[in-house]
């Protein structure tokens, strides 16, 4: 069987010679060495193949690294452990999905059945009650409204009331100042009524009957009630 040039493992011609004739006992071992010691290109042709070597196994390594560095980048696509976790995400949303239809087909049967004709049976004695019970969920259901404001208020409960307090405060001094104001309205129409006693004295006599008989606008009935 021919060698194959190409492959690096195979010994070349020169190998199988020496080989030969190490077996033969026409050369031995120490010749050999001796050889090598003696001429450098041997030493520069082993220096090469282990530089050979040491290259293919960087290129190894490489290759190797390149392979860790791809299923690192691409492990949660392909490794087992979060294709397993995926696998198990989507026969969960599978399962919600499948329910979601089973639900939505109910709902259509159900919204596909007419309503009429369709009447809970109630027994005779309830019917008194059964009536007075529609008259009160139609006054509770148009006074629904009004209950959810009154709800959506409760959280501004306080702060109304303390609305309310300022106003009452305020109301409280504005009552304290219409009744100071009233006061002086009153003392000074007092005052203007003495006044107006005391001209109407001055210029009418007290023996005059033309005046007497007759209603004046000064009159003191005009400006005192």
């Amino acid at each position: 069987m021919a060698a194959n040039p190409w492959n690096p493992t195979q010994p070349s011609a020169a190998a199988l010679l020496i080989e030969k004739c190490l077996g033969r006992g026409v050369l031995t071992q120490d010749v050999l060495d001796q050889t090598q010691k003696e001429f450098s290109c041997f030493s520069s042709v082993d220096e090469l193949e282990k530089l050979l070597e040491v290259k293919a196994e960087i290129n190894q390594k490489s290759l190797e690294l390149e392979l860790l560095q791809l299923q690192q980048e691409t492990a949660d696509i392909a490794h087992p452990f979060f294709l397993s976790q995926k696998c198990q995400a989507l026969q969960v949303m599978n399962s919600h999905l499948e329910a979601v239809l089973k639900e939505k087909r109910a709902m259509r049967q159900r919204l596909a059945k007419p309503l009429c004709q369709e009447n809970l049976p109630i027994e005779a004695s309830y019917h008194r009650y059964a009536s007075e019970l529609l008259s009160l969920a139609v006054n509770f259901i148009d006074k629904l409204e009004l209950y959810l404001k009154t709800i959506q208020t409760i959280p501004q409960l306080q702060e109304q009331t303390n609305n309310m307090d300022n106003a009452l405060v305020r109301i409280e001094s504005l009552e304290a100042e219409v009744e100071e104001l009233v006061e002086r309205i009153l003392a000074w129409r007092e005052e203007q009524y003495g006044l107006l006693q005391a001209t109407y004295r001055n210029s009418h006599g007290a023996g005059s009957r033309n005046t007497n008989g007759t209603t004046s606008y000064l009159s003191m009935e005009n400006f005192y009630p």
